[in-house]
């Protein structure tokens, strides 16, 4: 099962999932005659075609397929496509201006199957990927730690900023760029994921450490907090779009909200927008209640609203963990980082429900010393996108009550899969439109997909599954920070062997991520010494010690 979970954890890309699809394709209308201007036209598709052979993008291609077959469109905006087409298969499209005649985007490759790949302006995250936004925050978001002495944590913050240079390649369409520059930074981070499981399951090594000495007092970040957080709110009215996946939500919160079939009836708009647990669906029908959806692609203020939850919910369960783990210092720092995170502005301004899945992961670590709570938590994750189910090892191999762990988390997914079969009759549909639909999915957003990679990607897939199995039973002694380190790395670990990766699955390890670099620290609020060393932990700290370490959960339950 949970080699499975590799290929099912993905997203559907921003209105492009059927190769050849175009912006808007459900409305275009193709021209057969070509003398003559449709109506409300000023060329002829005659014209139209002339125009697009000739762009330079396009000639190569042309040459090379000199019996390809070109199909005429009108678009709206008083623009035109021409699609050229070798047997069944899009090898080249074009963009004309019916005024001008003039070609305004000539696409090849992997472009014309994928629009996610052709770097259109704000289709993920609105404005928040502007460089007048995403480079602030980013400075923003490292500012607390630009003070020495310089520690490797400085260099763990500054490889997670690295996936911006990522992410500006492929915002400007370049994916031979964009895909293999992610690779580097989500290797270093499992790697040091993993050391610090490693060193904290050592005995006195998960003593705290000395606070760290940050440029900003807690007390002036959580009064900046409190402004990016308006901030946020203000670009998610604002300057957000909805991408397929928070569509999708929206459309099965109306299908549960009508008791209409929630698998297999999905508009042709959003034809495999059902590709998600049940859970997904469920999370988006209060807000589907107060915003009804109107049936077409609109502004989706259902899907803004979820979102908007969903990322609210991260801020305030780090703020809870950190309080837990170390103090007010510390919790105040977590929700600053990720309100000034711009990854997590990217997937807050997408309307996606990635944050939904982060947000839930962090709820089973808040809980991590009830064993029903964890395991709860967790599989709720799993009924959302079903990839963190391979985190039920670490969090249901705990000595402290396992049994009771599992029994809670078999008992939610078998709630989840009984409300698929009220909705949908059987497990028939809910089966062929998730795992049916995924199992020979394509992408070019993963190096496995963009150079062909199956034996690696086989390799890479089975020591994930590895991974996710061992930390159930290694290491025998951790603690809050070390089961945050171990589920970042193997939803890491996971993440590597997807066929289709995209930056917004980062929101479900940055919170894990944050919590496993600054929760060795001491609280940079208590105002100690920076040269103490034997220090008391804070006694939320040591009962939840206790719980993983000793069995015992009723002290922190």
């Amino acid at each position: 099962m949970a080699l499975s979970l590799l290929g099912f954890a993905a997203p559907l890309p921003a209105r492009a999932q059927t190769p050849g699809s175009a912006p808007g394709q459900a409305g275009l209308t193709q021209v057969f005659g070509s003398r003559k201007p449709p109506d409300g036209r000023e060329r002829t598709a005659a014209q139209v075609l002339r125009s697009a052979r000739r762009a330079p993008k396009l000639r190569a291609v042309l040459a090379r397929h000199p019996h390809a077959v070109a199909r005429v469109y009108l678009r709206d905006h008083r623009r035109w496509q021409v699609s050229f087409y070798a047997g069944t298969r899009e090898i080249a499209q074009a963009i004309v201006a019916d005024r001008s005649g003039r070609v305004l985007e000539a696409w090849t490759g992997i472009q014309v199957a994928w629009m996610m790949a052709r770097g259109y302006p704000g289709a993920f995250g609105g404005k928040a990927d502007a460089l007048y936004i995403w480079l602030p925050l980013l400075a923003l978001f490292l500012l607390p730690f630009l003070r020495p002495p310089w520690r490797l944590l400085h260099l763990d913050l500054a490889v997670l900023a690295a996936f911006s240079v990522s992410v500006a390649c492929f915002n400007h369409g370049d994916i031979g760029a964009s895909v293999p520059l992610a690779y580097p930074p989500l290797v270093y981070l499992l790697l040091r994921l993993l050391a610090i499981a490693r060193r904290r399951a050592r005995p006195g090594e998960d003593a705290e450490r000395p606070p760290l000495r940050l440029l900003v007092s807690p007390r002036r970040l959580g009064i900046a907090a409190v402004f990016l957080l308006g901030f946020r709110v203000g670009m998610q009215i604002v300057t957000s779009n909805v991408i397929d996946v928070g569509y999708a939500g929206v459309i099965g919160a109306d299908h549960i909200s009508h008791g209409a079939v929630l698998y297999g009836a999905f508009p042709v708009d959003n034809l495999h927008g059902d590709t998600y647990g049940p859970l997904n669906y469920l999370a988006y029908v209060p807000f589907e209640l107060i915003w009804p959806w109107s049936g077409t692609w609109d502004d989706l203020p259902a899907a803004h609203a979820a979102t908007a939850t969903f990322d609210l919910a991260c801020v305030g369960l780090l703020y809870i963990i950190g309080r837990r783990l170390r103090g007010p210092g510390l919790a105040t720092v977590l929700a600053y980082l990720w309100l000034a995170c711009p990854l997590t502005l990217m997937a807050a301004n997408s309307g996606t429900n990635d944050p939904l899945v982060g947000a839930l992961v962090l709820a089973a670590l808040a809980a991590v010393a009830s064993p029903a709570g964890r395991g709860a938590a967790i599989a709720a994750a799993g009924m959302v996108k079903f990839a963190p189910l391979a985190l039920l090892p670490l969090f249901v191999g705990h000595r402290s009550r396992p049994l009771r762990t599992a029994g809670t988390a078999g008992v939610v997914l078998a709630a989840a899969l009984a409300g698929v079969l009220l909705l949908d009759g059987s497990l028939r549909g809910f089966a062929h439109q998730t795992f049916g639909f995924q199992a020979d999915r394509a992408s070019p957003f993963s190096v496995w997909g963009l150079y062909d990679l199956p034996g690696p990607q086989r390799l890479v897939q089975l020591a994930a599954v590895a991974l996710a199995i061992a930390v159930g039973f290694v290491p025998r002694r951790r603690d809050l920070v070390s089961t945050a380190a171990l589920a970042g790395a193997v939803l890491l670990a996971l993440q590597l062997g997807l066929s289709h990766w995209f930056y917004l699955y980062l929101v479900w390890v940055i919170g894990p991520l944050l919590i496993a670099l600054l929760g060795p620290y001491a609280d940079p609020g208590s105002g100690r010494s920076t040269g103490s060393i034997e220090v008391a932990r804070p006694a939320s700290s040591q009962r939840i010690t206790t719980a993983l370490s000793h069995g015992s959960s009723d002290a922190a339950s």
